[in-house]
């Protein structure tokens, strides 16, 4: 089994387990799901366009929000998961220790959008932004908003923007 699938099955486990903790989450676990795995393909596409390892991109896509998924909770959910998530990667044994700290870096920073990161760190970025966008989530801070103005660009989607700048 190819290390994607492996660690989607691994994230489908653990928000199984989370299904009996009874904590209020911020986000419904289904959400949670929905978004890993969307993010994950968007993470492709767009690791691709840009030359990005597309494998990294799809895993750091599908982990980034570990930290909210460990915590319920969305207030700095992206550094709370910076610990757990290397302790999950390195349960696996098929990443490298270098590999789990560009993925673990990438969702520690995903949410400090005004930041340039790593070029993996911009993949999980993006694809958070844009795959909010297409369920409807409002992007309610500024950069994330110009954050998804540039992908739109950058994927040619046309002058129909998402919301006027």
């Amino acid at each position: 089994m190819n290390r994607l699938l492996k660690i989607q099955d691994k994230m489908l486990e653990k928000i199984k387990e989370f299904e009996n903790v009874n904590i209020k989450r911020d986000y419904p676990l289904n959400w949670e799901k929905v978004h890993m795995i969307s993010c994950a393909h968007i993470g492709k596409l767009l690791a691709i366009k840009r030359g990005v390892d597309m494998e990294l991109a799809a895993i750091a896509c599908l982990v980034h929000d570990y930290g909210r998924l460990v915590t319920g909770k969305q207030d700095n959910h992206a550094a709370n998961g910076y610990e757990p998530l290397k302790e999950l990667l390195m349960e696996e044994d098929t990443f490298t220790e270098e590999e789990v700290e560009l993925i673990a870096q990438s969702a520690r920073n995903h949410s400090n959008k005004n930041d340039i990161g790593s070029p993996l760190e911009e993949v999980v970025k993006d694809a958070d932004v844009l795959d909010c966008y297409l369920y409807n989530i409002q992007l309610s801070r500024e950069e994330q908003r110009d954050r998804l103005y540039k992908v739109w660009e950058e994927l040619k989607l046309g002058n129909n923007y998402p919301f006027n700048l």
